[in-house]
């Protein structure tokens, strides 16, 4: 089982910040620090000093970092058009030698589209398949070859589909409930298959559904990973446990019953649950960005038990 760092910079974080956990992420022996893609901050935080894009922010730490894989759970498609996207990615992928990974979704918060002028059109699905094939289909281009597509959405004409991965492809992370357009993209494009904030009842049964498709696509299931995010409150004692919870605005019972959290204990015996219907990854969603001290908790006596 793989732990990943998983934060939300949206909810109040600077540049500085991301760096000081991706670093400590780094230090303590996490296998990856992922970020969310979103312009506003959710519920009661007041979001300041303000937003950070996803993609600025991991080209700094690609080159701040040398081992942890980066990525983002998830890029909203909705932000990016897909030719500017794969040279985003692929740039930053090169930038880090190779350790970035495309976590793609078809966006949803309408009212942060609404703050900065952002289109959220309503066929966000139908725009999520053109975008995959149009980001897979220019980094499989041959150099010297050309790609075009014509989509409902999207048209592309004689592109050079340059520059390419480090390493010729990056990893795709496709995620989400739904119970049929979901596994049926995740069987054709990703490498990946995320949960998220899901019980494990839940997690296997949409697992088997991504299974089902992929292999109705012509793969083996176990060509694809498959991994939950989840909001993790971790403590040494019931009292460390509850001032975690209360600095994230949130009740013990609530994040036990729908994250990973109280002692060390029961949150490796909940992600063994959890890697026992299938996932091999989990996201630990850090909502409090400066407490190190969860981290290396979590280090010490969580990702130690887990092998």
């Amino acid at each position: 089982m793989h732990l990943r760092i998983f934060t939300e910079p949206q909810q109040g974080a600077s540049y500085d910040t991301l760096l000081t956990v991706a670093k400590a992420t780094e230090d303590l022996g996490f296998d990856a620090f992922f970020r969310s893609d979103h312009y506003l901050a959710m519920g009661s935080a007041d979001g300041l000093p303000g937003p950070t894009d996803a993609w600025i922010t991991l080209a700094g730490l690609a080159r701040e970092t040398k081992r942890i894989r980066l990525g983002t759970l998830m890029t909203a498609g909705t932000f990016r058009l897909p030719g500017v996207l794969a040279i985003q990615v692929a740039q930053v992928d090169q930038m880090s030698g190779g350790r970035i990974e495309l976590g793609l979704g078809a966006g949803w918060f309408e009212e942060e589209h609404k703050a900065y002028g952002i289109p959220f059109p309503k066929a966000k699905f139908g725009r999520l398949e053109e975008q995959l094939a149009i980001v897979t289909g220019l980094w499989a281009t041959e150099v010297g070859e050309t790609f075009s597509y014509d989509g409902t959405h999207y048209q592309l004409t004689d592109s050079p589909a340059l520059p390419k991965p480090a390493n010729g492809k990056v990893p795709i992370l496709i995620g989400g409930h739904g119970a049929t357009r979901t596994p049926a993209i995740a069987a054709r494009y990703a490498d990946e298959f995320n949960m998220p904030f899901a019980s494990i009842e839940d997690s296997e049964r949409q697992f088997g559904r991504v299974r089902a498709a992929a292999e109705k696509a012509g793969r083996a299931a176990d060509d694809l990973v498959y991994s939950n995010a989840l909001v993790v409150c971790v403590g040494r004692d019931d009292a460390e446990v509850a001032r975690r919870a209360a600095a994230i605005g949130r009740e013990v019972d609530e994040l036990k019953a729908n994250g990973l959290a109280g002692s060390p204990a029961e949150v490796v015996d909940k992600i063994g649950r959890y890697g026992a219907v299938g996932a091999s990854r989990i996201y630990l969603q850090m909502l409090d960005l400066h407490d190190l001290d969860h981290l290396e908790l979590l280090s010490t006596e969580v990702q130690s038990q887990l092998g």
